[in-house]
This record gives structure tokens, sequence and C-alpha cells, in this order.
């Protein structure tokens, strides 16, 4: 046994505390050596453990006849599509290593994702991502954004995977610690999907295969533990390297091995490389595994034993082969130019063994170092911030209401904002044709995907608004999770499950405990209510550097489907003559809106009202009224309120909106520009208006009509009497953006 032990101190080097210290010492029954050390902690850090965020996680309801694999069960959440498919999908985080390396940072986040996916035996067919940056206006803040959208293009568009849909949301919270969450799609058949585990099957094989292991990586668990700061800043080489391409070849190669059935079970090497794939696959497996690092393919040399089980280098996997199948397992790797080396057995005492220079480096039970066994749990101490009861404070009588000659000018300057801008800028770094799955494009509220070889598609969004879970965590989540489901519905798809990414403060600070366990239990309550089991995800604590947190960010990942594409619902109409109309409960109001804070630099209020009922009602008669043909478009309304919404409409449509119409308001900036839940812009035939109407009494959901479609391009408001160029309109919603991606 490798005799170099260690002390307390070393163990606080590296992030441990003295409990867990002691804790260990009597896990082992001895003073562990430093590679044991290394493997604990970063198997016990909180981005592999989730170690002071399980004990909340496991409030959230995670039941569905339609789920194959439940929370935690897998590297991602699957459920059952019908005809023998399944949709399999999850969201993660690489919100540190984008802050110190944006490009290889996002890029390496988008490939982690990916291989979640196939590893299931999935085939990802489409991506999606949800970011939060600092003002690009401030250099600094520019090189971030633009260099991760170039990591994330590049490595997807080399992949082979189309973008389906995503959000961009800008705050000066997010300048020092931006927010990279990708998410992935894919589609598996049901019985040829694949497991992380041994099998509990003494004798067989451990593999190794894909990319050679370097020093890339080394510490990125722990790294994504602890706070940013000028020292955490410079840790460049936390951050991974990736490969597009040879992530294309691990992907082809794994999908034909778990079809090819030669495997028992197969793990992405991620966060914590080899430490984590071999601990966790033995663990879930019932068993032990001996590992000889020798036989390992390194690209560096002098590697020790310390750095190997460390090391996170991209596109790598440990195979668990099917005994007798071994030869075919390393034909189909070597037919796609891929490394595959045995690196080792599965034992059945249950303990991880590693070897390197004939000597026994670490001997530890596998089961001690994963989630749900020997890793700690704690429920922190959790305090109201005080800032709370400050932030919800709005006195609107100091607030300057619009008047009807600012309409115009006003709209061309927030269309010209960082929130409300065209996404196209973005969306031009993405691949969006490849695999032919498009049915509605990102920059619409929601995405919506063909499932090749079928008729039935996947509608997809992410959604969160940080600035409403700031200024209040329950309410705030639970807005994320209906937002995302009405994104969604409006697509035409039925909400279907979520997968979550939460990005939080340390949660060693009291306050920053509290507002993670209130979005928590907002997210829980609502998708409860709306019968969306949560099929997984990612906690990702310590997003805060020395000026503080960044905004609370629990970003909702959803997937809704829909059986058939061609009753697929836009979000605009495609002819003149179509009736506009609100349905839902409209009530804008200006707390927390994006209005607010760029017009009067406030970040302060109530956030507008939400009613889980309304907003079920409000699903239900949109999906129900799409599948009887009774609608011609559908879009919901949130960031920038009732006008925004319908001049992005006119932009989508190429057509012109005569508004008739408004309800009553006591501030005209609140009536075009304050948001509201449980609402939504339709588009219908005049023939179909007493059908709707009498649909949505049925429903006590308020109709409310708005005007029609025109073929001139320009938006007519008969009161206050106003016409406005939507040319000069479009110019300026197109270029907000632009500069930052040039």
């Amino acid at each position: 046994m490798e005799k170099q032990l260690v002390t307390l101190q070393d163990a606080k080097e590296h992030g441990l505390t003295e409990d867990e210290f002691n804790n260990i010492q009597k896990i082992l029954g001895r003073v562990p050596n430093s590679t044991e050390l290394g493997i604990f902690s970063a198997m016990w850090s909180e981005h592999c453990s989730y170690k002071n965020s399980i004990l909340k996680l496991k409030t959230l309801p995670t039941q569905s006849d339609k789920l194959i694999a439940k929370a935690g069960e897998e590297n991602a959440g699957a459920m059952d599509i019908g005809d023998g498919l399944a949709v399999v999908f999850k969201i993660e985080s690489h919100n540190h290593p984008t802050a110190v390396e944006p490009y290889q940072g996002a890029a390496t986040g988008v490939g982690g994702i990916m291989r979640d996916i196939f590893t299931m035996g999935a085939r990802p067919i489409v991506s999606l991502n949800s970011l939060r940056f600092g003002f690009p206006d401030e250099d600094r803040n520019k090189y971030l954004l633009s260099r991760a959208v170039k990591g994330i293009g590049d490595y997807g568009n080399s992949l082979g995977i189309a973008v389906g849909g995503g959000e961009l949301f800008i705050d000066p919270s997010f300048n020092k610690n931006p927010l990279v969450n990708a998410m992935t799609v894919g589609i598996a058949e049901i019985g040829k999907t694949a497991s992380a585990t041994t099998g509990g099957v003494k004798g067989a094989n451990v593999f190794i295969v894909g990319a050679t292991t370097g020093r890339d990586g080394i510490h990125g668990a722990s790294f994504a533990s602890q706070d940013l700061t000028k020292e955490t800043e410079s840790k460049r080489s936390a951050v991974q390297v990736g490969d597009p391409f040879m992530e294309k070849l691990l992907m082809e190669a794994s999908l034909e091995a778990i079809n090819a059935n030669v495997l028992i079970g197969i793990q992405d090497m991620g966060a914590a490389g080899i430490s984590c794939a071999t601990s966790e696959m033995s663990a879930k497996g019932n068993s032990g595994m001996e590992v000889d690092l020798d036989l390992v393919p390194f690209r560096e040399t002098d590697m020790n034993a310390y750095e190997a089980m460390l090391s996170e280098s991209q596109e790598r996997m440990l195979i668990v082969a099917i005994p007798g199948k071994e030869k075919e397992l390393i034909s189909i790797f070597e037919k796609w130019e891929l490394h595959i080396v045995q690196i080792g057995k599965v034992t059945d005492d249950g303990m991880l063994r590693i070897r390197k220079d004939g000597e026994l480096k670490a001997e530890i039970p596998a089961e001690s170092l994963v989630l749900g066994g020997g890793a700690p749990r704690y429920e922190r101490e959790a305090t109201r911030p005080k800032y709370l009861d400050e932030v919800q404070k709005l006195d609107l009588s100091k607030v300057k209401d619009l008047e009807s000659k600012e309409i115009e000018s006003t709209l061309q300057k927030f269309l010209n904002s960082w929130n409300i801008s065209s996404r196209l800028p973005l969306y031009q770094q993405y691949d969006q044709e490849v695999g032919l799955v498009k049915v509605i494009a990102p920059g619409q509220d929601g995405g919506l995907i063909r499932i090749p070889g079928t008729k039935k598609g996947l509608g997809i969004a992410t959604d969160c608004n940080s600035r409403y879970t700031y200024l209040d965590p329950y309410k705030g989540a639970m807005w994320a999770v209906c937002e995302s489901a009405r994104n969604v519905a409006v697509t035409g798809a039925s909400p279907y499950g979520v997968t979550n990414n939460l990005n939080f403060g340390n949660p060693y600070i009291p306050e920053n405990y509290y507002v993670f366990s209130e979005c928590v239990r907002g997210l829980g309550d609502a998708c409860r209510f709306l019968g969306l089991p949560v099929t997984g995800g990612n906690v990702s604590f310590y997003n805060e550097s020395p000026e503080g947190p960044v905004f609370p960010t629990p970003t909702i990942g959803m997937v809704g489907y829909i059986a058939n594409v061609e009753k697929a619902l836009q979000s605009a109409p495609k002819a003149s003559g179509t009736k506009l109309a609100l349905v839902g409960k409209f009530r804008p109001t200006l707390g927390g809106s994006e209005y607010l804070s760029v017009f009067h630099k406030l970040t302060q209020g109530i956030i507008p009202e939400i009613h889980l009922d309304e907003e079920k009602k409000l699903i239900d008669w949109i999906l129900q009224n799409n599948q009887e043909g009774n609608l011609e478009s559908a879009k919901d309304l949130s960031l920038g309120g009732l006008m925004v919404a319908l001049v992005k409409i006119a932009f989508q449509a190429k057509l012109g909106i005569h508004v008739r119409n408004l309800p009553k308001s006591e501030r005209l900036d609140e009536l075009l520009f304050g948001e509201t839940s449980s609402s939504i812009l339709i588009g219908y035939k005049v023939a179909n208006e007493e059908k709707l109407k009498q649909s949505l009494a049925d429903s006590n959901l308020d109709f409310i009509e708005i005007g029609e479609t025109i073929q001139e391009f320009k938006i007519n408001l008969v009161q206050p009497s106003l016409e406005i160029n939507l040319n000069h309109a479009e110019i300026e919603w197109k270029k907000g953006l632009v500069e930052v991606f040039n």
C-alpha cells in the first residue's frame, strides 16, 4: 500500500471538513494516503455527492407511469413515448470552467451532457442551452459570452447535433460568474438501453475506451465546489479540453456496442474521471473492482495514481464487458479507431482497489464514495435574507408613467435592449438543420422537433427568470416551471417531464441555503400540481464571486410530447385577417419586470401573481383547442409584456397588427410592458370565435379580443391613437446582439 499518509490540513486543502476526514478514517480503519484522499475529496465534493442538496432534492416529485429511469437511477431521465420508444433527457452545468476558459468550458459542458445521453443507449437528436452573462458592453463579459457560444456551437456542430432552443438572460449579477447550462434530448428503443453498472458479475473484464488520459481537468469536481476568487479563476488546469470529432466516434461506437449486446454496463468519465466511473459502477452493481492504472493509455508522461484517478480528460468511457463477448466489444471500438484497453476486473467484495507501478495505491469500499452510499448528507442552516423585505417594496407613485407620445421611441429602445433583442445572432452560431429534426426553430417560445422515422414530436424549452427568483425564490421557481410548461404547450406538445439545473451561491451561507430551499419547494409544488415528474438534473453551488452570489437560477428543462407534428402550433399566424385575442388571466404588473429594470434601473417589487390551477386550465385549453383545429397560433406572454409579444408576432408573421382594443389599466407602462402569468395571445379564424369563447368560459378563463393581423407592416393602436412603423422597430430588434458575436 502507498505509504504517503495525509494530515487534517491536507484534507482541508482538498475541501474536506474535520468531521469528514475523521469519517474517512473510520471507513478505512486507518489514515488515508494521498491517492485515497484525492478520490474521497472528488467523490465527496458537492459536484459529485450533492451532499448539501440531496435531502432537499428528495422532496421533488419523481413518480409517473411513463418513467423508465427515475431521478438518480441512471445518467439521465427516460420516459416512454409509445411504440417502443423512450425520450432520454438531462441538463447539466459547466459554470466555473466557463468563467475561467469560456470556449473549452462551454464546449466540454456540451460534450459531457451528450455522453450522459448516449451511454444510456439513446441517440442524441437535439440540444438546448440556458445562458447567463453580465452586460456584454463590458469587454470581459463580451469575451466570455462570445467565446462560450462559439464553444457550444463548434462542439455541437462538429458532433452533428442540432440546437433546438434555449435562452439567454443578461444581468450584472453574472459579471464574474456566468452560467452555462447545457441540455440534450435523445431517443432510445425500450429494451435496448444501457446502465452504469458492473451487474455484479464477478470476473467480468473492465475496459477504458476513447481518448487518452492527461492532466487536464484534475480537480475539476472540487473546483466546481468552491467560490470563484482570483485564485480559482487562474485554475485553467481544472478546465477540460474537448475533441468533438473523438466524441462523434465514441458515440457511434458506444451505441453500436450497446445495440450489439456485448456489454453489461457503461459509464461516462465526467467529473472525477476514473474515480467516479469505477466507484459508481461498482456500487450500483453491489460489487468491487480492481484496476491497474499502468494499463491506462496516457497522453502525458510520469502521471501518478493521484493524477490518473482525478483526471477529467474528455471523451472517455468505462465499460464492463459480458464475459465471452470481449472480442466483439474490442472489434467494435477498433473499427471506429478508438483506444480500448482492459484495465481491470469486477470483484465480489465491494472494494475498489487501485494499483500503479506494481503497488496498491488505494483500497476503498466503493459504496462509501457514492451518492446514496457513504457520502455525507447535510441540511444546512437556513435564514431568510433581509434583502427580500427591501426589494419587494415598490412605490409606483415614484415611477413616472409612460405617455402616449413616448410609446414608439420607448418600444424601439426596449427592443434593442439586452434581454428583449433578437437572439438570431446567437442562434446563427449553431446548426439548426442537421438531422432534419427541426419543426419549430429556436427563437420562438419553445422548440419542436420531429423524432426521425416517425410523426411523433417533442416540444422542448429551457426557462427561468433569474430576477423573479431573486425577488421571490418560492414563487419565482414556480414561475420557471409554469413558463416552461406554457412554452412547450404553445408548440402543441403536452408537457411531459422536467429536468432541472439549480444554480446557487455558497450553501454554507444561511441566506443562500434559504433561497435554494425555497426554490426547490416552489419547483416541487408546481411540478406536483401539473403532474410533471422531475427526472433528474444537476445542482451547481458556489456560483459567487467576492461581489456576492449570482441571482438564484433554478433552470427548468421541459420536454413535451405531440403524437403528430403536423398538428404543430406556431407562435404567429400566417395570414392577414387573422383575429388576435388574449386568453387566460391577464394581470400585468411592473414588479420585477424587464421594463422596470431597463428604463428605471430597478430590480424590485412583487413579481406577477401565479395560480397553478389557472396555469393547468390554460395549458389543457391550448392543447385541446389545437387538437380540434381551432387555433392558428399561440404565443406566451412573458418577458417584456403584451406590447413585446405583439411586435414579435408581427416580426415572425411579416404582417402588421391592428389593435382595436386593449384591456383597462391605471398605468400605460404597466398595460403595455408589465408582465403576467397564465396568459397567451392566440390567433384564430373568425368562424371559430364563438366556439373558443364558449370553451374558455367552460374553463373559467378570460377572453379579450385585441384586433387582427393586417397586410401593412405596422401596428395601429386605436386607443391611444398611434401608428408604429415596424420596419424601424425590427431594425432595432435585430441589431441588439450583433456586435457581441461579430
